[in-house]
C-alpha cells in the first residue's frame, strides 16, 4: 500500500535540516521518509557527506539515499543576509534539526530564544558529540570519538588486540533515531501546550545507551566488560562458529529451551541433563567450553546445512550475508528493504527501504537526494515570496546558491 503525501504521518510539518554529514542528516531522513518536508539548508560546496562514501562517476551514491526526500537550498550562513533568509524559513517551520558545535549557531544569531521569539511553538533539535552543557561540550566529535568516551569501543574486537571498529556509522544512525524520537516527543508536547523546546541529543549518550548493563554491574560488582570478539558476554552458545566450506553461521541458543533444541539438532541430547550446561547461569560459567562444543559440531557441516537444521529445529540461525547475499534474498525483496528510485543521472539506482513499516500509513521515497541547490530558488519563491529577480540579485553576490 502506498500513501499519498497527505496520508503521511508527518505530512504538514515542516524541518528546516542545518546539518553535515551523518547523524543530523540521517535524523531529517527519518522525518521525511514519513512525509515532513524537510528544507536542508547547505552551503555552495554542499554537505561533506556527498564526498563520503561510493561514486558513480560525479554522483555521490551516499547523497542520493541520506539526502532523498528533501530539498536542498544553497544559503551561505556566513553572510547576515544568509542569516536572515534562514530565520525567516524557520519562522514559518515546525521543527530545526542542527548538528553544529555548541555555541556555533548562537554566534550566528540563529540561537532557540530568538527563533523561538518569532515562533514559540519551535522545536528545535541539537545534536552533538556531548552537548550543548558539561565540560566536554566544546569538544569536537564524532560518532567513532564519542565510542571511545561512552565505553563502547573498549568493548568492540578480539581480546587479544586493540579495540577494534564496526565500519559502519553505528552511532550516529544511533544517534539520528534518539533524535527523530525526541522531536517527535516534543511535537506531541507542542500538542498540549502550545509551547516548542530544544531537544539536546548527544553522540557520546546514544552509545553509552547501549552500555545499559553494564551500568549496575560495575555500580554493584565493579565489573568492568572486556572485549569478547564474536562472543556475547556471560551467554553461550553465541557466537560465529566456522563452518565445512570456510563460512561462518550465526547461532544463538540464549535461553534452557533453545539450547535444549540446539543440543537436539546436533545429536547431542545428553547435554540437556549435564548439569555443567543444562542452565543459562551454568553455560554463562563455561562459555568457552560450550562455544567450542558447537564450534566442534558445525565444523563438519556447510553453512547451508547448518541453516537448514538449525532452522527446522526453530533455533536462530544465519550464515553471515555479504552485500551480494542480501541483493539476491527474498527476504529483503519482500520486505522492500531494496527499493528501486529513478535518477536523472543514473536512470535508476537501488536504496535502503523504510524502517519501520506502518500498516495504514508506510513512509515513502518521492525522489532521490537533489544536488547542493537544486530547489533554492522554488523555496524562497514558495516560502518567502521572493521574486526570481532578487534570488539572481542574492546569488550575483554569494548569498544563495541555485544549480540551475
Amino acid at each position: 500500500m502506498m500513501t499519498t503525501d497527505n496520508e503521511a504521518p508527518l505530512s504538514g510539518y515542516t524541518v528546516i535540516e542545518l546539518c553535515s554529514t551523518i547523524a543530523g542528516p540521517a535524523c531529517t531522513r527519518l522525518l521525511a521518509d514519513f512525509g515532513a518536508e524537510v528544507i536542508k539548508i547547505e552551503p555552495a560546496e554542499g554537505d561533506p557527506v556527498r564526498n563520503m562514501g561510493s561514486h558513480d562517476g560525479s554522483v555521490s551514491l551516499y547523497a542520493t539515499t541520506i539526502l532523498r526526500n528533501k530539498q536542498s537550498v544553497s544559503i551561505n550562513l556566513r553572510t547576515e543576509q544568509g542569516q536572515n533568509l534562514v530565520k525567516k524559513l524557520i519562522a514559518q517551520a515546525d521543527i530545526v534539526v542542527e548538528n553544529f558545535r555548541p555555541g556555533t549557531l548562537e554566534r550566528l544569531g540563529l540561537d532557540y530564544s530568538t527563533l523561538s521569539a518569532d515562533n514559540p511553538g519551535l522545536v528545535m533539535v541539537r545534536i552533538s558529540g556531548y552537548g550543548q552543557t558539561g565540560p566536554y561540550k566544546d569538544r569536537p566529535g564524532y560518532g567513532v570519538t564519542c565510542e571511545a568516551v561512552a565505553g563502547v569501543r573498549h568493548m568492540t574486537g578480539d581480546p587479544d588486540r586493540p579495540p577494534a571498529r564496526v565500519a559502519l556509522a553505528v552511532t550516529d544512525e544511533h544517534t539520528a533515531v534518539f533524535a527523530a524520537f525526541g522531536a517527535l516527543m516534543a511535537i506531541l508536547q507542542r500538542q498540549k501546550t502550545g509551547k516548542g523546546q530544544v531537544v539536546d541529543t548527544t553522540l557520546y549518550e546514544s552509545a553509552f545507551s547501549m552500555m545499559e548493563p553494564h551500568v549496575p554491574a560495575y555500580d554493584r560488582l565493579k565489573i568492568i566488560p572486556k572485549r569478547v570478539g564474536s562472543n556475547l558476554p556471560s551467554t553461550a552458545p553465541n557466537s560465529l562458529y566456522p563452518t565445512k566450506d570456510g563460512s561462518y553461521v550465526l547461532i544463538a541458543a540464549n535461553n534452557d529451551v533453545i539450547f535444549q533444541r540446539l543440543a537436539k539438532a546436533m545429536g547431542q541430547p545428553e547435554l540437556i541433563s549435564d548439569e555443567r550446561y543444562a542452565t543459562q547461569r551454568a553455560r554463562a560459567a563455561r562459555v568457552k567450553e560450550v562455544n567450542k562444543i558447537v564450534e566442534d559440531w558445525a565444523s563438519g557441516y556447510t553453512a547451508a546445512e547448518i541453516e537448514t537444521r538449525l532452522i527446522a529445529a526453530e533455533v536462530p540461525v544465519s550464515k553471515v550475508f555479504t552485500m551480494e547475499d542480501i541483493f539476491h534474498d527474498p527476504h529483503f525483496e519482500e520486505r522492500e528493504m531494496l527499493v528501486k528510485v529513478p535518477h536523472p543521472k543514473l536512470g535508476e539506482l537501488t536504496m535502503m527501504g523504510i524502517v519501520p513499516k506502518l500498516s495504514d500509513t508506510p513512509g515513502k521515497i518521492r525522489h532521490a537526494g537533489h544536488v547542493v541547490g537544486q530547489d533554492t530558488a522554488e523555496v524562497l519563491q514558495k516560502k518567502l515570496g521572493m521574486k526570481r529577480e532578487d534570488i539572481a540579485e542574492l546569488s550575483k553576490h554569494g548569498i544563495v546558491f541555485t544549480s540551475q
